[in-house]
């Protein structure tokens, strides 16, 4: 078997996972560690620490020396419920030239090609290592890498880090980061005929998506010149919840409230923000009622990537690729998470986004081959 179609097997294997991230991947990471020891490589796997049916992992083939390559990839991919799928999402299916099924674009394509780079390169006289950094939880704001790359610091550190998400094989050298929030709004009930005796949770809660709202205006008004799409921090609600009936005012309200933040401005800044405008509403809602309240955890804080001078990453893509252009994202990835624990990161990997978490995601085949002829030449460069 070749090396590709060795990477082709492993994406037919790996997206017959179901790794929804609300549910679990151990079984993929099993499976992973198990057939790496298959070829001759040791894996570690990183459990998550509060949640058994999750893991990590991470490997190293060749020499234990500085400058290295990390491969970076997540094992999770998000829900198919509710979507119109023209085939199994969980079988990778070929037709028109496309690879059919759900995380193939978004990011079992980029993990099936790093997979078979690695055996390859346990065959070969690598000069410096080749590693892998397969994570969980990366849709859920990128958390579960966390553990994973703080017990890589016992490898010697490589060069750059090459994190695959779907990029059409561009170097990506700055995401914007993010920080998320779900709000809980206790209210007061009455008849809604003497609402003014109680506090709506809705109502309530509406204070802080018009507060949203307003975010969005004011950076919208304020945005200068930027490669970011928007280009201003976005505030952003997507799922709402709450109420018992029309003519009772609602004793529960919950809604979710997420941050995109541009590079250069401070997530804190806009946490301290938020909370100080859920301090204002509640303290008004308990004015009427004590027991009123809101409640706010914090879902996850995720670093944005910003662009390096001379970055080893960034270069090493480059020369690879031939690709000269800038780009960035608005989306975060895991190179936040590398680069802010010193790693040089870039973000490249075969297929597109727009294909990404939609019924019928694919990943065109000539966007895995690219993907491999990218191993080809990486191998290539760590014998050098």
């Amino acid at each position: 078997m070749t090396d590709y179609a060795t990477a082709r097997m492993l994406l037919d294997r790996l997206v017959a996972f179901p790794t929804v991230s609300r549910g679990g991947n151990r079984d993929l990471i099993d499976w992973v560690a198990g057939w790496l020891s298959g070829q001759g490589i040791e894996a570690v796997v990183v459990p998550d620490p509060s949640d058994p049916r999750k893991a990590s992992l991470f490997a190293q083939v060749g020499p234990a020396v500085p400058g290295g390559v990390v491969l970076s990839g997540h094992s999770d991919v998000v829900p198919v419920e509710g979507q119109d799928w023209s085939s199994d999402p969980w079988t990778v299916t070929e037709r028109d030239g496309r690879l059919y099924g759900r995380g193939t674009c978004d990011m079992k394509g980029f993990d099936a090609l790093a997979l078979a780079a690695l055996a390859a390169a346990a065959r070969r006289p690598l000069k410096r290592p080749l590693q892998l950094a397969l994570s969980h939880d990366e849709e859920l704001g990128c958390i579960g890498c966390i553990p994973m790359i703080e017990a890589m610091a016992d490898l010697p550190r490589a060069s750059a880090v090459v994190v695959g998400e779907p990029t059409m094989m561009k170097a990506v050298t700055g995401h914007k980061g993010g920080v998320a929030f779900w709000v809980r709004m206790r209210g007061h009930e009455v008849h809604s005929s003497l609402m003014h005796t109680g506090v709506s949770a809705i109502l309530e809660g509406a204070k802080l998506l018009m507060w949203v709202n307003e975010m969005n205006a004011a950076g919208q008004a304020a945005a200068k010149e930027s490669p970011f799409v928007p280009p201003w921090t976005t505030v952003h609600t997507g799922e709402i919840h709450g109420g018992t009936a029309h003519n009772i005012t609602a004793g529960n309200c919950e809604f979710g409230v997420d941050f995109r933040v541009l590079p250069g401005e401070d997530p804190q800044e806009w946490r301290r923000k938020f909370l100080a405008k859920v301090a204002e509403v509640e303290a008004g809602m308990k004015a009427i009622h004590p027991d009123a309240g809101i409640e706010v955890t914090e879902k996850f804080a995720l670093p944005g990537l910003a662009p390096e001078t001379d970055g080893a990453a960034e270069a090493l893509v480059r020369a690879i690729t031939g690709d000269n252009g800038s780009q960035v994202v608005s989306y975060g990835t895991e190179a936040g998470q590398f680069q802010v624990r010193g790693w040089s990161a870039v973000v490249c990997g075969p297929g597109d986004i727009e294909q990404a978490h939609k019924p019928d995601e694919y990943l065109e085949v000539a966007q895995f081959r690219a993907g491999w002829a990218f191993m080809e030449n990486l191998l290539e460069r760590l014998e050098a």
